[in-house]
């Protein structure tokens, strides 16, 4: 897990790798960036003598976040049980996008979301399901699927054995197998153009046209702005919902844009970003809809104003 050396270059350009294995256990880009941050000043804190003998440190720093993230996910769902409404990953920019529009800073420091690599195992369906899984699995799940990490050192994570690792992993993996298979990016573009455009217009009949009969909008507001604190169950109550929302707030402005790494909407109303939507879609329909509007989530989006 990690690379030889003990400079403090070598040693920050583990960063990187840290905040994308934190992400994705976490679901937060603010709690990625605390996991990473405590297991530094745990790295610093090591007498120079003992950093020495340290042969790998991103192997040491990966297993410190893992188990940070591991005591941070079992008390999580505590915490969640507090939560008003339900609870959403924090939504992920492209940050192509920031640059293309002159939003990033170059020579600033680096944000924590534009590091983190967009790809299947951030799309926000994937995320959705990894909340299913207990810690252990989805840390074993995690560090062996998605970043290639042997058992062995797993175990060194978790505390338990080898076998025991490869077990958690096997589980967590059928939690995935039987999410729907996740539609590639350009198969999801048109059909969020066309939600974009029949919510702009209130077309509630193409709205209802566009969502699966079943679909499902879900919604996290964290209890600071008003949103439904169910889900939304059906296609039709969906787009009524939609159509209510654009309603009562005249002057919303729609923008397609890339979410954890597929095509999603975001909402802006004088030039503040309030909503950023995220979708699933089966058989040219929308299945799911995951609605972040809870500010301390949309922190990553404070450029696109």
């Amino acid at each position: 897990m990690g690379t030889v050396g003990t400079s403090a270059d070598e040693i920050f350009g583990e960063r990187r790798q840290l905040i994308n294995v934190a992400y994705r256990l976490l679901g937060s880009v603010t709690e990625a960036e605390d996991a990473v941050q405590d297991a530094y000043a745990r790295w610093y804190g090591l007498p120079r003598g003992r950093q020495e003998e340290i042969l790998s440190p991103g192997a040491w720093l990966t297993t410190v976040t893992s188990r940070i993230c591991l005591d941070l996910l079992g008390s999580a769902r505590a915490r969640r049980e507090r939560y008003v409404g339900a609870w959403l990953p924090e939504p992920l920019p492209d940050r192509a996008e920031w640059d293309h529009a002159g939003g990033a800073d170059p020579t600033g420091p680096a944000d924590p979301a534009d590091q983190i690599v967009l790809d299947e195992s951030v799309a926000m369906a994937f995320l959705v399901v990894l909340e299913s899984m207990t810690p252990a699995e989805r840390v074993a799940f995690i560090l062996h699927d998605v970043f290639r990490y042997p058992f062995v050192e797993i175990a060194d994570v978790l505390g338990r054995t080898p076998a025991a690792c490869k077990q958690l992993a096997a589980s967590a993996r059928r939690r995935v197998s039987v999410a729907p298979a996740p539609v590639a990016a350009t198969g999801q573009t048109d059909v969020v153009r066309h939600v974009k455009e029949a919510w702009e217009t209130k077309d509630i009949e193409t709205l209802i046209g566009l969502l699966n009969p079943a679909a499902v909008m879900t919604a996290d507001g964290g209890g600071m702005v008003g949103t439904v604190l169910r889900p939304v169950e059906g296609g039709t109550r969906i787009a009524q919902y939609m159509v209510a929302i654009a309603d009562k707030a005249p002057g919303l402005e729609l923008l397609e844009r890339s979410v954890n790494g597929m095509p999603g909407l975001v909402a802006r109303h004088t030039g503040v970003v309030m909503t950023v939507a995220s979708f699933d879609v089966s058989d040219g329909r929308v299945t799911r809809i995951w609605v972040v509007r809870n500010p301390e989530k949309l922190r990553p989006w404070a450029r696109e104003g």
